[in-house]
């Protein structure tokens, strides 16, 4: 290894003075943009081989700084976090470049030939992210995985579905986890999608106008691995669409993760007793002992404000900015780094409390109420040829009078039956109020019945053609 040389600032000889101290902290991003050295590195290293194929760089030359990268690369991969709080550097791409020199001499100064640090940015982050949403579409799956799990138990499992939080009709506990399931399934293919949009090359565009040199950004593409090349320059740089849509994707997720975990709070309280969480994944009180809380839950509904929080910091960014790299654009990456973080963290967590609940079949069955099947009731009657809107009224008179008489709707006289609906004189009427059957008969594609639901675990777990 050389000697440590003097590294001047990327810009500084345009300036006669330093800039102020304040002007410093405010314009250092390298606590931030610190997590992207692999990936400036990669980059740089296609970049010297692009200038050698180009004849910019000689062999040597393009040689000599790929071992000087490599170099670099072990040296940032065992950097201590005093090592990363004491570097001076204004950036990931000053301190890179800084390193190289050390390690590989003067030739270090070719390697910006034709690049700007708003091309090798930009990069950088699209690189990162591609693979911070491989791990996270990972982690989705993993959740999807587990709401699977509990549902295959318990298809047959009977509890309350809810509209405005009343009790509404009866489903199986399968069909209200894979409730939560087909979300995140949505959440993986709009991933998926905007990852198709991330998947493009803005390496060569330098600043704003393009390379002067005839960089082969084909040769870029495929060395880096991505699915094309930009096709403006100017775009090129300040395109943050990308990041904004997995914004959007992660918030997404952050809104269906706090309403699994509301459903989850409410289930696993005393008050309906649906689900008891694992002690692996609840917390206690520091008063009262006999404390369960569910606090990898409420932090799902808690983080999902974070989450929403990052997209509109970034959407409020872009709105503004004229055409063109702008400095605003620094505060991208705090924003996308911070929403892969706590769904990273989120994720897990989750996805282990979901894996090891229990549900208490009997307590759901037992929450099961006559009204719930209600709606059983006007189904009957239009079997027999009543107008629905006719049945909807008469089951509502029968739902009235049981309110009346302080009795459940199973338990009314036959006689008030007989009077409200003709169709129902002569009718075992405990008949009309069997769970199973009300279950069984919502069997089309979408349905509660056990064997819709079965059809639509498998379509969920099915893998894509």
């Amino acid at each position: 290894m050389t000697e440590p040389m003097p590294q001047p600032k990327l810009w500084g000889g345009r300036f006669a003075a330093e800039p102020a101290a304040e002007m410093d902290r405010l314009n250092r991003s390298l606590p931030v943009d610190r997590r992207l050295w692999r990936e400036d590195v990669a980059g740089s290293r296609a970049w010297a081989q692009a200038l050698g194929a180009a004849g910019v760089l000689t062999a040597a030359e393009v040689a000599a700084l790929l071992t000087g990268l490599d170099a670099v690369a072990q040296r940032l991969g065992g950097w201590s976090e005093a090592e990363w709080a004491a570097a001076p550097d204004e950036d990931i791409h000053s301190l890179v470049e800084r390193l190289l020199r050390e390690e590989a001499g003067a030739v270090a100064g070719k390697l910006h030939t034709g690049r700007s640090r708003n091309d090798q940015v930009a990069t950088d982050a699209r690189l990162w992210a591609r693979a911070a949403a491989a791990r996270l579409d990972a982690l989705l799956a993993g959740l999807q995985a587990a709401l699977a799990e509990q549902a295959e138990q318990h298809v047959e499992t009977v509890m309350p579905a809810y509209t405005h939080l009343q009790r509404a009709q009866p489903v199986s506990a399968a069909h209200w986890l894979l409730s939560h399931a087909w979300p995140l399934a949505r959440d993986r293919e709009r991933l998926a999608d905007a990852c198709r949009r991330l998947d493009v090359l803005p390496l060569g565009s330098g600043a704003v106008a393009g390379c002067p040199f005839l960089v082969d950004r084909t040769l870029l593409q495929e060395t880096l691995g991505f699915r094309a090349v930009s096709q403006n320059s100017i775009d090129a740089t300040a395109d943050r669409d990308w990041a904004a849509e997995l914004l959007f994707v992660m918030a997404m997720v952050g809104v269906h993760l706090s309403r699994l975990g509301e459903d989850l709070v409410l289930f696993s309280s005393a008050e309906f007793g649906f689900v008891r969480l694992s002690e692996r994944f609840s917390t206690g009180s520091s008063l009262m002992p006999q404390k369960r809380n569910p606090d990898a839950l409420e932090l799902a509904r808690g983080k999902a404000g974070r989450l929403l929080g990052g997209l509109t910091a970034v959407l409020t960014l872009l709105k503004g900015l004229p055409s063109g790299y702008n400095k605003d654009l620094q505060e991208d990456k705090e924003a996308l780094f911070d929403a892969f973080d706590t769904l990273e963290a989120l994720l897990p967590a989750v996805a282990g409390a979901v894996r090891t609940l229990e549900i208490d079949a009997a307590r759901c069955a037992a929450a099961v109420d006559a009204a719930m099947l209600a709606t059983d009731l006007a189904d009957f009657l239009v079997r027999l040829g009543t107008p629905f809107r006719e049945a909807h009224e008469q089951v509502g008179k029968l739902v009235r009078a049981s309110e009346t008489l302080g009795c459940p709707l199973d338990r009314l006289p036959a006689e008030v039956f007989a009077r409200v609906s003709p169709h129902f004189a002569g009718v075992e009427v405990d008949s009309l109020f069997d769970t199973r059957s009300a279950l069984e008969a919502r069997r089309s594609v979408g349905g509660t019945a056990p064997a819709a639901v079965r059809k639509q675990l498998a379509a969920l777990l099915r893998p894509d053609p």
